[in-house]
């Protein structure tokens, strides 16, 4: 009986086996993507992002305040406003950060050293999104002097956006009616950037571009759904647990943006280099350069 019930656990096996090879065969793409987000590599690289971006965004406001003029202030005020729905207490919580009738106090405290330091610390974000934008498309770490101004760069870029979601979410006066449309637009086009900017060149534009377009299209929705859920969560949380609950939904909703941002650009990826995609937009990249999963 024992041999018995061995053979049917062998012919299970074997008939399962048969069934994965064939599914890899007639739909790589899905078979591909099921690998990537079975393997929980995905949620540790987007939950470690999402803790360098808080991380490099608390210096970075306390840089601002110290050294930015006040019309910048209050525009970077505008922005947080309008990206994460502040209303009542936790407007002011924010506004007690970059208040822009200061008086100077705080650039004292801060100092040159410490405003480098603080850009210096925040390049650790960029870092976590270059291995995030390599894991997806297996390619090993770029060398730091090559990959050293792209982090700069990027982390400016990204704080310039940031600047300019008050206007852009409004469309330059017309709306949101216009503005999401045209959020969706530059998202999409900051995401193609980024990933062709952080890979250092290594893979073509045009292959990038699913990623890109999955990315934009994840921020816009969550930009969307910011605007009716992050006000109350923040407002509930700022009332039960003070300062501190205010951290902690902040924290949430970096986890979950940087978590969209991750799988979109992988699952990208993985449209780019597999059937029938592959064929119009580029081939993989050369087997030397391929790593695997979570080692970049």
């Amino acid at each position: 009986m024992r041999s018995g019930a061995a053979d049917r656990v062998a012919a299970w096996r074997l008939r399962l086996l048969r069934m994965r090879v064939v599914a890899e065969r007639r739909f790589p793409v899905i078979t591909e993507l099921i690998e990537r987000l079975i393997s929980g590599r995905l949620l540790d690289s987007a939950t470690r992002l999402a803790a360098q971006a808080f991380l490099a965004s608390i210096p970075l406001l306390f840089a601002v305040a110290a050294f930015a003029p006040q019309s910048v202030r209050l525009q970077l005020q505008d922005s947080l406003r309008v990206m994460f729905g502040l209303t009542g207490r936790t407007r002011g919580e924010f506004q007690q950060v970059l208040d822009p009738s200061g008086d100077g106090s705080l650039r004292e405290t801060t100092g040159v050293i410490g405003l480098l330091v603080a850009l210096g610390s925040a390049t650790s974000f960029s870092r976590a999104m270059a291995r995030v934008c390599e894991a997806a498309w297996k390619l090993p770490k770029a060398g730091t002097r090559i990959a050293a101004w792209r982090w700069v760069i990027w982390l400016i870029a990204l704080v310039l956006v940031v600047f300019l979601q008050a206007p852009i979410r409004d469309g330059f006066g017309a709306g949101a009616f216009l503005g999401m449309p045209l959020y969706f637009l530059l998202s999409t086009g900051v995401w193609l950037w980024t990933q062709r900017l952080l890979l250092a060149g290594r893979i073509a534009w045009l292959p990038l571009l699913p990623g890109a377009v999955l990315a934009g299209a994840a921020t816009t929705v969550l930009a969307i759904a910011s605007g009716i859920y992050l006000p109350l969560a923040f407002n509930r949380a700022l009332s039960e647990y003070g300062s501190l609950g205010l951290v902690l939904a902040m924290l949430s909703w970096l986890i979950l943006l940087c978590a969209a941002i991750t799988f979109a650009v992988t699952i990208g990826a993985v449209l780019a280099q597999e059937p029938p995609l592959d064929r119009y937009l580029s081939r993989k990249p050369p087997e030397q350069d391929r790593v695997p999963v979570g080692s970049a």
